[in-house]
């Protein structure tokens, strides 16, 4: 696991591009069981977006999957989990996720949250067996956070959570 370099943010776009194929048949399928055009997840991250990201870690080279971390409420938020199709369920995503939460360790942050959807066996139910719970009623920026999804019509593809998980339980 390492910090992004120039050279590998450039690539990070079509890698997220990959992952979301993932979930292709699990969220707003049409009679086909492709995502319909009003179902369509958005758009990957522009290489600036990632540039001015707090941390992105990757793993591989070159990369296989990557963790977006920004901060919102004062701590850290995994904003983007992303592994490509050819090394899903390897275990890359549960490392990505754990270097996530050392990075945010180091940093001084006392929690980590996340958004996603519920019911994928790959995102909510992954991201509990990882430490999160639910988040009932998100507030301040983490509000915000599942606004802007809605507005983008992610909550129309399926339910949403926000998750938080505790970085120094004690």
């Amino acid at each position: 696991m390492r910090s992004a370099t120039a050279e590998d943010l450039v690539q990070l776009p079509a890698l997220e591009a990959a992952s979301d194929t993932l979930l292709e048949g699990l969220i707003g399928p049409d009679s086909n069981g492709s995502l319909t055009r009003a179902g369509a997840l958005p758009p990957p991250a522009a290489v600036a977006e990632l540039a001015s990201a707090s941390r992105i870690l990757v793993a591989g080279e070159p990369p296989a999957g990557f963790a977006r971390i920004e901060e919102v409420d004062g701590q850290a938020h995994l904003e983007q989990l992303s592994v490509h199709p050819s090394a899903a369920g390897a275990g890359l995503g549960r490392l990505l996720v754990e270097s996530a939460l050392q990075w945010a360790r180091e940093q001084g942050y006392r929690s980590m949250t996340l958004c996603t959807f519920a019911q994928i066996p790959f995102n909510a139910p992954f991201y509990r067996s990882c430490g999160f719970e639910e988040v009932p009623e998100p507030h301040g920026q983490l509000r915000e956070v599942r606004e802007h999804e809605r507005l983008l019509g992610l909550d129309d593809m399926g339910l949403r959570v926000a998750m938080r998980r505790d970085l120094n339980p004690t």
